[in-house]
């Protein structure tokens, strides 16, 4: 019988955890569910995410794959897992997908949520969860700054440097397309919801760091000390320096896959 291709949906709280990718001997959230599938399957397999989220990111929906010659149906195969993961990691759903099906590359979209919190006093049930800024913005700007980036457009302004980029890029041969910097943004906009204020960005897909970057940025604006329309000339910059530093980890989440 030929191995499945599995789906996972998971869900976790990325405070604990050193990003998704595998790293020796740093909990990571790839690495505890290998180690949770293995102890379920008895194979050393390591699932695919759509994509790296960093050291303290959360994540509402991110996917994973993996071939398993399992039988297991998918219903007791996330029962199971939720029973062997850790309570920070919840597999949400199991699916049996083609085989050509890939968390990665089969992605059409991804939206990411930053949340930022206005009032004086962070609850303290909260405080994981969004980054704490209490101080005066110019909310009105940092909206005008944030439709900006929609479309398509290099990004190189905003990515921070991916070591593991770089090497595919340099060991692509000429026949091979190379990783590219320009994404297309279908919807970046910021809402205020009572204390939170909340960016949400929507595109086909994200660099190093992106996100962090794009709200570090617009905080900047928010405070003046970058006007909005100025936005373009960054992007335009091709050029890190040229942005505003990258936001903390803990106001991220990926929210949704789009495939």
């Amino acid at each position: 019988m030929s191995p499945r291709t599995l789906k996972l949906t998971i869900a976790y709280d990325g405070s604990a955890y050193h990003g998704w990718q595998v790293q020796p001997g740093k909990a990571t959230i790839q690495g505890a569910l290998a180690t949770a599938i293995e102890s379920l399957t008895g194979e050393c397999l390591l699932p695919q995410g759509s994509g790296r989220t960093d050291a303290g990111v959360h994540a509402l929906a991110q996917v994973a794959t993996f071939q398993t010659a399992s039988t297991i149906p998918t219903a007791n195969f996330r029962t199971v897992l939720n029973h062997r993961l850790p309570p920070a990691i919840r597999v949400l759903s199991v699916e049996e997908m083609p085989d050509d099906f890939h968390a990665r590359h089969s992605a059409q979209a991804k939206s990411y949520q930053y949340r930022i919190w206005r009032g004086d006093v962070v609850p303290p049930f909260l405080a994981r969860y969004v980054t704490h800024h209490p101080y005066p913005l110019n909310e009105a700007v940092m909206q005008q700054a944030a439709a900006l980036v929609t479309g398509e457009h290099d990004f190189t302004s905003f990515a921070a440097v991916d070591p593991d980029r770089a090497l595919r890029m340099a060991e692509a041969s000429d026949d091979e397309t190379k990783p590219t910097n320009i994404r297309t943004i279908y919807e970046s906009r910021f809402e205020r919801h009572a204390d939170e204020l909340i960016y949400t960005v929507r595109g086909n897909g994200f660099l190093h760091h992106m996100v962090r970057n794009l709200v570090g940025t617009f905080l900047l604006v928010g405070k003046g000390s970058i006007a909005a329309l100025a936005i373009p000339t960054i992007l335009a910059a091709r050029d890190r320096r040229a942005a505003g530093p990258t936001a903390p980890a803990e106001g991220l989440y990926l929210v949704e896959v789009e495939y």
